[in-house]
């Protein structure tokens, strides 16, 4: 198990670095006539989605789009009405045995296993993917350090910080070497600094040529991160493709978001007229 691990941790690499005269690889995801329902409430619409491999990939949308459904029936964790998904060529329900050695993933909400402590949370996720034990270890050290988390790396989880939980998640997703990585909103409620430290691993990681998809609503952030946007609202995807074609003449992506969206005109400040003085009633 751990020669099959290693052999196609190299054949990630070497994908990523296959010179352009070689054929193009096939998208990061493929989505066609994506549902999900939940009773009468219809999450996602038949979306059909395109993301190119070896992008920082953004899927923005305001609350209640659909991104966390969306992403969950992608990486696997939520199965579909009707529709088909495939990452890195592989089908995710036909195959996801190969699906799930080639991605990462730091959903919404994540659950831990908070009585190891960071270095054991690393340790047993590194074996379970039937990597060696003593590869498991430096890739560990390697990320603890990077991501600010050696001094804490004998703590318990239970005892991390909300920013030290998406740190010791990014790491456990990024512990295989995957081809893809999805998250879902992975800065919410994080600390400048964290966050600093999370976006840096993340800019090395697409430069390698490996691809990171993350859903967000915070238009500013997936501005100056992405080079690659979906826009979804609705349960529909409104708009997708480079930024500069998702912004078009749009002086920003927030100003192209809330067209797209048709949240432009919306002015909650005109009917709340008793709000302000701070006078008791």
């Amino acid at each position: 198990m751990p020669d099959q691990a290693s052999a196609h941790d190299g054949a990630a690499a070497s994908a990523r670095s296959t010179p352009d005269t070689a054929a193009a690889p096939p998208p990061a995801v493929r989505v066609e006539g994506l549902w999900k329902r939940f009773g009468e409430q219809i999450a996602v619409a038949g979306i059909d989605l395109t993301l190119p491999a070896g992008r920082f990939i953004g899927l923005v949308g305001p609350n209640g789009a659909g991104k966390t459904t969306t992403l969950s029936m992608v990486t696997g964790l939520l199965r579909p009405d009707q529709g088909r998904i495939e990452v890195a060529g592989h089908d995710v329900w036909r195959d996801p045995v190969e699906v799930k050695a080639r991605i990462g993933v730091l959903p919404e909400g994540l659950r831990l296993f908070e009585r190891l402590s960071g270095r054991e949370l690393l340790a047993y996720t590194g074996r379970l993917r039937g990597l060696p034990g003593d590869e498991v270890d430096r890739r560990a050290a390697q990320l603890l350090e990077v991501l600010d988390l050696a001094g804490s790396q004998h703590k318990l989880v239970v005892d991390y910080s909300t920013g030290m939980r998406k740190k010791i998640g990014l790491a456990a997703a990024l512990l295989h070497n995957p081809q893809v990585l999805f998250l879902d909103e992975p800065f919410e409620g994080v600390d400048p600094v964290s966050a600093q430290t999370i976006r840096g691993v993340l800019e090395r990681y697409t430069a390698s040529g490996a691809t990171v998809v993350f859903s967000s609503h915070v238009m500013e952030l997936v501005e100056s991160l992405c080079d690659w946007v979906a826009v979804m609202a609705g349960g529909r995807i409104r708009a997708q493709g480079t930024l500069d074609e998702v912004r078009g003449s749009a002086p920003s992506l927030q100003n192209a978001f809330l067209e797209l969206v048709g949240a432009h005109g919306r002015d909650a400040g005109q009917t709340l007229d008793w709000l302000g003085g701070g006078e008791a009633r």
